[in-house]
């Protein structure tokens, strides 16, 4: 009792220290623990940092204030200063790997490096001052302020992944599910709700502050309701998990390959048929003891934009494809695809796609990929900006055309496919098609823009998260890695790790019935965001504090 009396009181006094810090004392200390939250997310998964930093943040937005005689704007902004600082120190840790995609070709796109290290991270952190200013309005003493915080910025995170075609990367949610036992929840709520419950947990310790005005035994309550959440999300993790079944769909046997060819070899001149022969030879003969015979493959999966040429244009490719697959093996296979200019247009369109191949050769379904990477695979204003000499990391003239519509492919000799390509698949709640409930996640994507940095890692964790939320097994072939194949749990069954050559044979799991999630989608987060607003609300308003 004396040691937990005595913490209090340190936590007392840190927290005391920090709310009268101003200016750019407090700006460094807002950028600092910011940065400081990035270790949460992966490859680090060391998610009780932000026990410690989400309560700086609270501690920092008491010390804000603003004039008593300026108008609601002015009286927030200091708040919105202190979490766009603090998103800014988050995003430039968490996303400065973004930069490495601009070095791949140096010479013509490192001029972009600025704007992908420091820009994109600072108009993320926009929106993260948003949520603090949002917080703010409802900001009190006691209890209130952590309600205020965590349904601030889970409402900003929502429209970070949603508006100006979203960029739902890293959602502060995503730490509470390093593992599978801690993603089973999203089955039920999804990322976005996941998120306001784990600011409500991460941020608790931040009420230590206002212990003087708060009797001990509310304290004693808000920790027992973080420790009820905690314990509930862990604990269902641990039921659903019990009660796994590792059954697969029968006479399936899926190869997924990973050739490991960089984004610089990619397009050398005169490789385009040795990087093409490099997926036949790993297709038809691994090199591993443990392979099976091609023979028995009944699906082999390629990555995003396997071929460094337009495929229906190649007839010896065409023919090796053939050649390679036996009767009733099918290929599923990113590529380019295009099409002709209409009448009156000079230039026609180029589609991003995935290709399913059978045994004759024959491309028998296609899926263009619907949404785009910005500055990626095409430009915001591309024309003008085209007309100023800028181009799109792909470099190519106009930019690749977004395909109309998601749909579900049916396939022969298995259950119909979820096509997700690369950046796809970090939207929750958007990645259903059209067409016949599919049975599997097919995830194709290249990473090797970003080399051995916690990109790709990232991008794996929230494909895991897709798959836990649909209740679909994932397969996943990376140009680089990280390739996998994981069940409807988010269990990894098999993996090729990062930067490694190879292939793994695994039959395919079975999908789940439902979720909750996959009915409902992400209307369990918008009711527990309206709880929190209406707790705000309508609740004991004697404590509120003035925005002066």
């Amino acid at each position: 009792m004396a040691g937990s009396l005595q913490l209090s009181s340190k936590i007392e006094r840190i927290a005391g220290w920090i709310i009268v810090q101003w200016g750019w004392r407090a700006a460094l200390i807002a950028i600092f623990a910011g940065a400081l939250s990035a270790l949460a997310m992966p490859p680090f998964d060391f998610f009780p940092i932000l026990f410690v930093t989400m309560p700086i943040l609270v501690w920092l937005i008491d010390g804000t204030t603003g004039p008593v005689d300026a108008g609601i704007v002015q009286r927030l902004m200091p708040a919105a200063r202190i979490g766009g600082l603090f998103g800014f120190g988050y995003f430039l840790a968490g996303l400065w790997w973004l930069g490495m995609a601009f070095l791949v070709d140096g010479d013509e796109f490192i001029w972009m490096l600025p704007f992908a290290v420091i820009a994109l991270p600072a108009g993320l952190a926009l929106f993260w001052g948003l949520g603090a200013a949002i917080a703010r309005i409802f900001w009190a003493d006691g209890w209130r302020r952590i309600v205020a915080l965590s349904a601030g910025l889970s409402l900003v995170e929502y429209l970070r992944g949603t508006i100006f075609t979203g960029f739902p990367w890293n959602v502060i949610g995503l730490a509470a599910m390093p593992n599978p036992t801690m993603m089973q929840s999203a089955s039920l709520l999804g990322l976005y709700g996941i998120t306001p419950l784990a600011l409500l947990v991460f941020s608790t310790p931040g009420i230590i502050a206002a212990s003087s005005s708060m009797r001990p035994r509310r304290i004693g309550i808000l920790f027992l309701v973080a420790l009820i959440i905690g314990s509930a999300h862990i604990g269902f993790g641990v039921w659903r998990l019990a009660g796994a079944t590792d059954a697969v769909v029968e006479k399936t046997m899926i190869r997924v390959v990973q050739p490991g060819i960089s984004q610089a070899e990619k397009w050398q001149e005169g490789k385009a048929m040795e990087i093409f022969n490099r997926y036949i030879s790993l297709s038809a003969n691994s090199g591993s003891k443990d392979a099976r015979p091609i023979s028995e493959i009944t699906h082999l999966i390629w990555p995003e934009s396997a071929f460094p040429f337009i495929l229906t244009r190649n007839r010896t490719a065409i023919a090796a494809i053939a050649a390679l697959l036996p009767s009733g093996t099918t290929l599923i296979t990113g590529a380019m695809r295009t099409e002709p200019p209409v009448t009156g247009q000079t230039t026609g369109y180029t589609f991003n796609s995935l290709y399913v191949i059978n045994g004759e050769g024959e491309i028998i379904a296609a899926q263009d990929k619907v949404h785009l990477v910005p500055f990626g695979e095409y430009l915001p204003f591309q024309s003008l900006l085209e007309s100023l000499g800028v181009q799109q990391l792909t470099r190519l003239r106009g930019g690749f055309t977004p395909g109309h519509q998601r749909r579900h492919i049916k396939l022969a000799n298995a259950p119909p496919i979820l096509p997700l390509i690369c950046y796809e698949i970090i939207f929750p709640g958007q990645v259903r098609g059209k067409g016949e409930k599919p049975g599997w996640i097919v995830n194709l994507t290249n990473d090797a823009w970003y080399g051995d940095t916690p990109g790709p890692y990232q991008h794996l964790r929230q494909a895991l998260i897709r798959s836990v939320e649909e209740g679909l097994p994932l397969v996943r072939s990376a140009n680089t890695g990280i390739s996998v194949i994981a069940d409807s749990f988010g269990r990894i069954l098999g993996i090729i790790p990062l930067g490694q050559v190879g292939v793994i044979d695994r039959p395919l799991p079975v999908a789940l019935e439902s979720t909750v999630f996959s009915r409902f989608g992400n209307l369990p987060f918008l009711l527990i965001l309206l709880t929190y607003f209406s707790l705000l609300t309508f609740g004991k308003r004697s404590g509120r504090l003035k925005l002066h």
